[in-house]
């Protein structure tokens, strides 16, 4: 789902945060978000960097991607992070990102570019390279950032474009003193002017409907990077790049890059058969690699990975026993293990030629509380969520196992060494169980309340009900009994939902999955308790597409959405459940199922129990990968969710759609442009307005503090943590790996010379690796 590396201009945002509801304190002049601070990347880039000349002349790097893209055309709405792959490689940039995620001059296109005047209306003064031109031969110039405006301003509809931020601001585009100026005059003032003409398209692209809605889908004739596109093959899920020669920049030390389509479940395997030179990979991989390039060997992975004792002498017996036919399959079985062993046994040692390059990627992972109706329409209780989670304790659970650095994220938009971050959680408050159950309490949820059937209200709010303020709270209940420790067993097969106390029994843990860790522990029942499961999934597509509706069972009875498997016993334990009119406060925990979402889960479970300690009952419910997204996230049929978005360097222009407050559209429904948690607010609103069209850089980002600030007040939206970036690259591969916040330079990825090691004379090391957990 998530935005899984995508560009962080190139396409639009695919995955959700969230918007601030109405503020419970009017004013947070204590909050951090009104101070400058000047924070660093929580983990720098992990490239093995070398210099070019260390690097051999020649060669092709072939690098695994998720698909083929479906257009090449970053501005469409179906682009993904392999269309901003290939633009990074063939286009031109006004500017790109640096390791602090802050855009920076693109030198090869760009001599200098500024604001020359503001009044009265603001222009911006672009000098191009005088050495850039397209590759036909032709200089970049006026004509093409004129066609690219035309096309995006969002006036002519016959453009089918995702979006058309800031250049909708443009009055008109010029040609300067001489060919190589472009003078650009807004009709707003727009602070993210930076943003805008990277990538750059060719006005041959630009120039008309029809060319920009089909021409570049396949293919680009026109390129102006070190790279030219050569083909997109999809039957053979190819795409071919290759040196070009007009470019005027460092010359690429690679004759081509071919990204390759390879499933995220099927990449150590090409990998080892020499399909691909890099591919990002999960934590399960990445800790076989590590494993592999220390020769190391371990029962507990692999094919035998799963054979007790008891089996093997269960086998051995049913092998050399006296029924024919029983030690006929057994034996054929045990073939099969063999030959899998054996294959994997190659696997392993072709591995050993690769490393894992590690790093944080510009994305992170959240919790979104849908506040269009239900409980989490009041403030009070999506508040009391917020201070119910162990922010620390859910970071430590993803990232410590991969030694990276587990701090929790302290913004929505923006992370640790971008310009506008800060720290505001504090806005919010961190976790404090006595506060989260006072908060529950004022909005009427009380434990031990009658359960009946749930009365119908009329006129129920849409667009993040507002509730009573969190303010004013009543006394504190006693503290909640400790929810019990067992989390009973799960054989991994049921995509089910478990509602706790829906069976007329005490009101306890409720039955989850439990997630394997690398090594097939399935943790201790009795003494496993909040300590947890390390898992070690994937990551792959964190928001995703979803196609199960939350129905309720009648003859189950119970809230809607879920229910226990037939013959599922009541777990032991606490007292009744909080109820307000007869109904159980419980909500709709939506994950996604399959094998590269297997971090979430195991996320979500430690969620699921941190809430129950309050007397927040959760119906989980797993539903596909393909369809966690579209069906479940966009369509508002979830309470809970686990998605992430990616950082941006721009963020009043990117959150604000992500941020702004639904409104009926002309039909009746609601409009939340990408507010998938239907809570916004008026406020948050105007301070974006006023972020985005203030010129002063440091003013634009303390009013994107302020913002922020107020979107943690709301309880909308919980950032946890920045999601871990693990790339498996062979190791005479330099310059290339888990590049961080930094646009990549792929005219310096080269393969070593010849007895040259990785980092061996740039000063350098080719980077840590993921220590295999214990």
């Amino acid at each position: 789902m998530s935005h899984h590396g995508v560009g962080l201009r190139a396409v639009t945002r695919s995955v959700a945060f969230l918007t601030a509801g109405v503020l419970a304190v009017p004013l947070l002049t204590a909050c951090s978000g009104d101070q400058e601070e000047d924070s660093k990347p929580l983990a720098g880039q992990d490239i093995a960097p070398a210099d070019r000349a260390l690097l051999a002349d020649g060669g092709t790097l072939r690098w695994a991607v998720d698909s083929v893209p479906e257009t090449l055309n970053t501005f469409q709405a179906d682009a993904d992070a392999t269309t901003t792959r290939v633009a990074q490689a063939v286009l031109p940039s006004m500017y790109r990102l640096d390791a602090n995620g802050r855009a920076k001059r693109n030198a090869d296109f760009l001599e200098s570019a500024k604001v020359v005047d503001t009044e009265p209306k603001q222009v911006v003064l672009y000098k191009l390279n005088q050495q850039a031109v397209w590759s036909d031969g032709r200089e970049i110039g006026a004509a093409d950032f004129a066609a690219q405006w035309r096309a995006l301003s969002g006036k002519d509809s016959a453009y089918w474009t995702a979006r058309n931020a800031g250049y909708d601001r443009i009055e008109k585009v010029q040609r300067g003193a001489n060919d190589l100026e472009v003078k650009v005059t807004f009709s707003r003032p727009y602070a993210d002017w930076k943003s805008l003409f990277s990538p750059l398209y060719p006005k041959d692209v630009m120039g008309t409907p029809d060319s920009f809605n089909d021409g570049a889908r396949r293919k680009l004739k026109v390129t102006a990077g070190p790279f030219n596109l050569k083909k997109v093959a999809k039957a053979e899920g190819d795409v071919v790049l290759v040196r070009n020669p007009r470019w005027w920049g460092s010359a690429p030390r690679l004759d081509g890059i071919v990204l390759h389509a390879v499933p995220r479940d099927k990449r150590a395997e090409a990998l080892a058969g020499g399909k691909v030179d890099v591919a990002e990979i999960d934590p399960a991989e990445a800790e076989r690699i590590v494993l592999a390039s220390r020769k190391k060997a371990t029962p507990l992975q692999g094919p035998g990975a799963a054979l007790t004792p008891a089996r093997a002498l269960r086998s051995w017996a049913l092998a050399h026993g006296s029924d024919d036919q029983a030690a006929g399959a057994e034996n054929s079985a045990r073939r099969k293990q063999r030959d899998a062993a054996t294959k994997y046994a190659e696997q392993q040692r072709s591995l050993s030629a690769f490393e894992v390059r590690k790093s944080l990627e510009p994305a992170y992972t959240q919790l979104a509380l849908n506040g269009a109706d239900g409980p989490l329409a009041d403030e009070r209780v999506r508040r009391a969520v917020a201070r119910a989670l162990d922010r620390e304790e859910l970071v430590g659970l993803v990232l410590k196992p991969l030694g990276l650095p587990a701090v929790p994220v302290g913004s929505h938009l923006a992370l640790s060494g971008q310009a506008a971050y800060a720290d505001n959680s504090g806005a919010l408050g961190g976790q404090d169980t006595d506060e989260a159950e006072a908060l529950l309490a004022d909005a009427g949820w009380v434990r031990g309340g009658p359960l009946g059937k749930p009365k119908k209200k009329d006129g129920e709010k849409v667009a993040g009900g507002e509730g009573k303020k969190a303010g004013v709270q009543s006394a504190k209940p006693k503290p909640s009994p400790k929810a019990s420790q067992d989390d009973g067993k799960d054989s991994g097969a049921d995509d089910g939902t478990y509602v706790v106390g829906d069976d007329d029994k005490p009101y306890g843990e409720p039955v989850r999955e439990n997630h394997q860790d690398p090594q097939g522990h399935q943790g201790d029942q009795g003494n496993q308790g909040h300590q947890g499961h390390q898992d070690s999934a994937g990551k792959k597509n964190l928001a995703q597409d979803g196609k199960q509706s939350l129905q309720k069972h009648p003859e189950r009875g119970g809230a809607p959405g879920a229910y226990a498997p037939k013959g599922t016993p009541a777990p032991a334990g606490a007292a009744g459940a909080l109820a307000k009119d007869g109904k159980p406060l419980t909500l709709r925990f939506v994950l996604p199922s399959g094998p590269g979402s297997a971090t979430l889960r195991a996320v979500g479970d430690r969620i699921t129990r941190m809430l129950d300690r309050v007397g927040i009952r959760t119906a989980v419910t797993k539903v596909s990968d393909d369809s966690y997204f579209k069906d479940h996230i966009a369509s508002g049929q979830y309470d809970l969710a686990l998605y992430s978005w990616p950082a941006s360097a721009f963020p009043a222009t990117d959150a604000r759609p992500i941020y702004a407050k639904p409104v009926p559209a002309a039909d009746g429904s609601l409009n939340v442009e990408q507010n998938y948690t239907r809570v916004g607010t008026d406020q948050v609103d105007q301070l974006f307005d006023q972020a985005i069209s203030t010129l002063d850089e440091g003013k634009s980002a303390s009013l994107v503090r302020k913002a922020d600030a107020r979107i943690w007040a709301a309880g909308g939206s919980i950032p946890l943590f920045q999601r871990p970036q693990l790339t498996a690259v062979r190791k005479n591969v330099a310059n290339v790996g888990a590049f961080g916040f930094q646009t990549p330079l792929y005219e310096d990825m080269g393969f070593l010379k010849k007895g040259v090691t990785s980092g061996s004379k740039s000063g350098s090391t080719s980077g840590g690796s993921p220590s295999p957990r214990s």
